[in-house]
């Protein structure tokens, strides 16, 4: 009985994932070309050259780590509806650091966190 509840929680932090991490998707690709556009139009001549490469490189790298993140956890959760023993761990990753985005990430991360450290998930994983 036991192993079907968990199965639920499963199932519902691999849909959360999927909708995260596609969302987070669009989210950078989104930033990504907003930031760079805005970039042109930051008056260079006024601003010392290391806050202008600062600027630079942090417009350009933020969107590509969120980027990165949430592909994890878009992956993570496809392989999480089927049970595949790696996920676990890569979607724990994920929602260790969404637990930093407060208040929903913190939210997501901490049930996500509970679901998949429960001894009842760990052997769901362990029979494939």
């Amino acid at each position: 009985m036991e192993d079907s509840k968990m199965k639920k929680h499963v199932t519902v932090v691999g849909a959360i994932q999927i909708g995260v991490g596609s969302l987070g998707l669009l989210i950078s690709l989104g930033a990504y070309i907003l930031l760079s556009k805005l970039l042109e139009f930051i008056p260079k001549e006024d601003m010392p050259t290391f806050v202008v490469n600062f600027l630079s490189y942090l417009f350009k790298v933020l969107p590509i780590v969120i980027g990165i993140l949430s592909l994890m956890g878009l992956v993570g959760g496809i392989a999480l509806l089927s049970y595949k023993p790696w996920s676990r761990i890569i979607v724990i990753i994920v929602a260790a650091l969404s637990c930093l985005n407060i208040p929903i990430g913190t939210l997501i991360g901490v049930y996500t966190i509970w679901v998949l450290m429960q001894d009842d998930t760990i052997k769901l994983f362990k029979k494939e």
